[in-house]
């Protein structure tokens, strides 16, 4: 086997992967192209482990540790984007950015002299 083959089918998933992270507004598509970058990525892995005949098989073992990632990722980041959803009532990532630290209006001195007192 060519290490070419894989070589180029995980280039054009990572940048099938890149082109849904940089265009897509849904928060859960968002997270399903970056799983399938992470794809490309053990695609590469275990491709090189096999031309390199390692015998460690350092690659196999890494690409495991990158599912257990990546499966917590998306356990964690779905929860996130299920609360955020419920709370605002759209995952559109664009309508998102209002909830970003430096949007907070400028507190009063009448709420600030309640903060300090409390």
């Amino acid at each position: 086997m060519h290490l070419a083959y894989p070589a180029v089918l995980a280039a054009l998933l990572f940048c099938t992967g890149l082109y849904g992270v940089l265009a897509r507004r849904n928060a859960i598509l968002v997270l399903m192209s970056v799983e399938l970058m992470l794809n490309a990525v053990n695609l590469n892995l275990v491709a090189f482990d096999v031309w390199l005949r390692d015998t460690l098989h350092a690659g196999q073992a890494l690409t495991l540790f990158v599912i257990a990632i990546a499966a917590a990722e998306i356990g964690i980041g779905l929860a996130i984007v299920l609360m955020v959803y419920r709370n605002r009532g759209t995952s559109d990532v664009d309508r998102l950015r209002d909830t970003a630290e430096g949007n907070e209006p400028a507190p009063t001195a009448d709420s600030a002299s309640h903060e300090v007192a409390a």
